[in-house]
């Protein structure tokens, strides 16, 4: 059973149906002992750090979320997701988040004179760091579709899995450490890519190669 965790976050029925579309089982919870007992997590959402925070932490789905980590279950972020991972995020005047990865979470920020939009929103190109697991299927220059403001500047850029380019500034759109990986897109909206991610997630034992295709024997097919 995969424990999609319920925090008031939003987003939540898209990401279920698209688990079940792939072959999974899926349950919305707002139940810390769910979250331990599940054999995988999925912690998606959308909206700002400090509400998000200020949610799980409400419910004890943050106790939940790190005892799930540490006892080696699978973890999939989402979006926000991956931004609470981190130490420390700039939204909302500065918030303290989970801790469970090095690094921060920072706004886009460009001069008001190159009229760029912000929130980056839509299609982007990932450009694959290294191989893993669940980006098996993924290959270098896929779309995903993106919604964000913020986005994760790890301090270990060993865990970078994927890089995206937005108006000249290119940043970690995927990272992973042992049985915990994140995104910064939507799979549940990013078409075949993303279904694939959530596929392979299924079968995912935590591992940083587990389950993996070598990205060059998958090009030569």
């Amino acid at each position: 059973m995969i424990a999609i965790l319920d925090y008031e976050a939003g987003n939540l029925t898209s990401v279920r149906l698209a688990v079940e579309h792939v072959g999974g089982e899926a349950v919305v919870t707002r139940d810390p002992a769910m979250v331990r007992d599940a054999a995988r997590v999925i912690f998606p959402g959308v909206g700002a750090a400090r509400a998000c925070m200020d949610s799980l932490r409400r419910f004890g789905l943050d106790h939940a979320l790190r005892d799930a980590v540490r006892a080696g279950t699978p973890v999939l972020a989402i979006c926000i997701g991956i931004q609470l991972l981190f130490d420390h995020s700039e939204e909302d005047g500065g918030v303290d988040c989970l801790g469970l990865l090095p690094g921060k979470v920072v706004r886009f920020a460009f001069p008001a004179d190159r009229h760029v939009k912000v929130p980056h929103m839509g299609w982007n190109a990932l450009h694959v760091i290294r191989p893993h697991a669940l980006f098996a299927d993924v290959r270098d220059g896929d779309e995903a579709y993106f919604v964000h403001s913020y986005y994760p500047a790890p301090a270990d850029s060993g865990m970078v899995l994927a890089q995206t380019e937005y108006a000249g500034v290119t940043f970690a759109s995927a990272v992973a450490r042992g049985n915990l990986a994140a995104v910064q897109f939507h799979p549940e909206k990013s078409g075949s890519v993303g279904l694939e991610i959530l596929r392979r997630f299924l079968s995912w034992d935590g591992g940083e190669t587990s389950n993996a295709t070598r990205l060059d024997d998958r090009d030569a097919r």
